[in-house]
């Protein structure tokens, strides 16, 4: 099937960045959509790792999480788990074999962008498991790493702040970020990689399909 102008747009600017981030030392790929990116990651995952996740909509939206749940994994899901508790949780599991993210930000030279509101998933990027997957929509790329934490700010944190309902932050009542110190804020990390160490720890899935926020 021939492809729509959009597609062959997202296909190359895909193949462009994978380019980058693999000169970054993570491990790129680019995946046309959804389908073929939970496939991907799927095939990331030795069989009998113990996983676990942040709250990323994107590695839901796939049926990444779901998917593992089937397979022959060891699968802690802090999404059964009560949020009061959710902190411990993930302290305990900290080291698992495989963990399932996303970020909120990629700049077009390779660069890496997030938010985080407890440091969870910030930290094991940064420092924790041997196995990271990171899937990222289209939606997410944009030109400069000024731009990525541009988009983190004004884009990403407002509409988590909306999904999550009952956040006390300017960004929920206006839509773009105040640079806020409201005890409810979900930028208290902003966080940046621009390399991965070790090499290829961090494999990067970028999903020609709008995805997260």
């Amino acid at each position: 099937m021939k492809q729509s102008p959009q597609q062959e747009r997202n296909q190359k600017l895909g193949q462009s960045l994978v380019k980058e981030l693999n000169s970054r030392h993570f491990s790129a790929c680019y995946c046309p959509n959804k389908e073929d990116a939970l496939q991907q990651a799927l095939a990331l995952i030795p069989d009998g790792d113990s996983i676990t996740w942040g709250g990323s909509d994107t590695i839901r939206a796939i049926g990444l999480t779901q998917k593992v749940k089937e397979g022959n994994y060891i699968v802690y899901d802090r999404d059964t788990v009560p949020f009061e508790s959710r902190s411990d949780y993930e302290k305990e599991h900290y080291f698992s074999d495989t963990y399932l993210t996303s970020v909120n930000a990629v700049s077009e030279d390779g660069q890496l962008c997030l938010i985080d509101g407890t440091g969870n998933r910030a930290a094991s990027l940064i420092f924790g498991p041997k196995n990271i997957i990171v899937i990222v929509g289209i939606n997410k790329v944009v030109k400069t790493a000024e731009d990525a934490m541009k988009r983190v700010r004004n884009v990403a944190a407002p509409i988590n702040c909306q999904r999550f309902g009952n956040a006390k932050t300017p960004c929920r009542i206006t839509g773009e970020c105040a640079d806020c110190k409201s005890p409810d804020s979900i930028c208290r990390s902003m966080v940046t990689l621009r390399l991965c160490n070790p090499k290829d720890k961090i494999k990067v899935i970028i999903v020609g399909e709008n995805l997260g926020y």
